[in-house]
């Protein structure tokens, strides 16, 4: 079987490579092909990927295509992980953010408009790319804003796309280390959009525990990274949110923190991977794998270990101290994680019930049923069943509502190229909400982004 890898040169594809490896027995394949428009950042992730299949006694091929055609052709499955405009284009979204008074996010706020504008026409490209040369395949995608991508994919093109986010896992993980139980033990009632989700239900060996969880100020703690959120917050809702709503709940502080460390989270990762690329490079030409990979190792525990702390308490990104020994690879949540899990079950090896972006069909009553949503489903072979999650909990719904509305205007100026359909995505957008900020928003994001010119009046 071959699977294809379009964003191949991103820096956590050898995570994805590490468990292709590890699943390539259970799932059969035998190929696993890297395409990305940089093709020297895609050759140095594919040498460190064979040096991981090498060291952990593997057979997995990799391959760096030289076009997205070459990879997609004939593959079972072709997972989405591209970046239009790269890092760089980031950090200038979220430093325009900041200049206009929001807090500066890739994926929520105006980040987040500019990034679903910047990644739609290419995300649709590549799904038409798979309808013709792999019309059988399922595109997963996680490319952000996963559900506003997946669900461009699913309205737009034939291509059958589920949509993966490790966020929801990683608060259920963070949830059973707070009850002090192994996480198959740990079941949560979960609902929501990506990175717009809640869990209203904890049950602990069946046992309904939540208001246990809720009334202890101590275990909501541990749920987060640095304090994220007030225990009395979240009591006040009778319901557990995912951290991205820290960018919805929490603006102030996470502007007032920004201001204070006079930097964003994306200009340090720029920074961090310009080191990253640069060192890799000269270890790989050096045939020093072994140093590659401890490299790489390291990067990934100092960019795991820092998340949220810029946001969240005005501390550095990203600590110049030595970060904890860690197995990044083996660890029990992330991306590289879901990906696996949603392949053999989609194959039939290991059905399984898993958090994943897929068009609603009923699934939350409030929502089209034509609208993408993040809920349970039951996957087994070939086959996505999104639970039967009911209504909106009232003190969610307004928001998601919203929310869905900006994906759907936002889809439409990628679409069309409307830049008064993308200032309407703001306007309509719980994060935003204004419409004088949005004239000089887009046209700031146009001035600065040459993957935006396409957008005009």
């Amino acid at each position: 079987m071959k699977v294809a890898l379009i964003g191949g040169g991103g820096v956590r594809t050898p995570l994805v490579i590490f468990g292709m490896q590890e699943a390539a027995p259970a799932l059969g394949t035998e190929e696993l092909v890297l395409y990305d428009p940089d093709g020297d950042r895609a050759r140095i992730m594919a040498e460190l990927g064979r040096a991981l299949v090498q060291r952990e006694g593997g057979s997995l091929r990799i391959r760096v295509a030289d076009s997205p055609e070459d990879a997609i052709r004939g593959a079972s499955f072709v997972l989405n992980s591209i970046r239009v405009g790269g890092i760089a284009s980031r950090a200038v979204d979220e430093r325009t953010a900041i200049s206009a008074g929001y807090p500066g996010q890739e994926t929520t706020g105006p980040g987040g408009v500019a990034m679903a504008l910047r990644t739609v026409p290419a995300a649709l490209a590549y799904a038409q790319l798979v309808e013709r040369h792999a019309p059988d395949a399922w595109l997963i995608n996680f490319t952000n804003p996963a559900g506003l991508v997946t669900q461009a994919i699913a309205q737009n093109t034939g291509a059958k796309v589920v949509g993966i986010c490790d966020t929801p896992d990683e608060l259920f993980h963070r949830i059973a280390l707070a009850l002090d139980a192994p996480p198959e033990r740990v079941r949560c009632d979960y609902l929501g959009l990506n990175h717009m989700g809640w869990v209203r239900r904890v049950y602990l060996d069946g046992a309904d525990v939540t208001d246990r969880l809720l009334d202890d100020p101590a275990k909501l703690v541990q749920l987060y990274p640095d304090g994220l959120f007030d225990p009395d917050m979240i009591r006040s809702l009778r319901l557990i949110p995912t951290e991205y709503l820290f960018f919805y709940y929490c603006r102030r502080r996470a502007l007032e923190n920004q201001h204070t460390v006079a930097t964003t989270r994306g200009e340090e990762v720029a920074r961090l991977n310009e080191q990253l690329l640069s060192k890799l490079a000269a270890e790989i030409a050096g045939g020093k794998l072994a140093a590659a990979l401890a490299t790489y190792t390291a990067y990934i525990n100092q960019r795991s270990n820092s998340y949220m702390k810029l946001e969240a308490s005005g501390g550095s990104a990203f600590s110049e101290q030595a970060q904890p020994d860690q197995d990044p690879f083996r660890a029990a949540t992330g991306y590289h994680r879901i990906a696996i899990s949603v392949m053999k079950a989609l194959s039939g090896s290991e059905p399984q019930r898993i958090i994943v972006n897929v068009v609603n069909r009923g699934a939350i009553a409030e929502v089209a049923a034509e609208d993408v949503v993040e809920v349970p489903c039951a996957v087994s072979r070939n086959l996505i069943t999104p639970e039967a999650c009911g209504s909106l909990p009232e003190a969610v719904r307004g928001l998601v509502l919203s929310a869905k509305a900006y994906e759907a205007a936002a889809i439409l100026a990628a679409k069309t190229g409307s830049a008064s359909a993308a200032r309407k995505a703001m306007l309509l957008y719980p994060a935003i909400g204004e419409w004088k900020p949005s004239v000089e928003l887009v046209g700031e994001m146009v001035r600065q982004n040459p993957s935006l010119t396409y957008l005009k009046e």
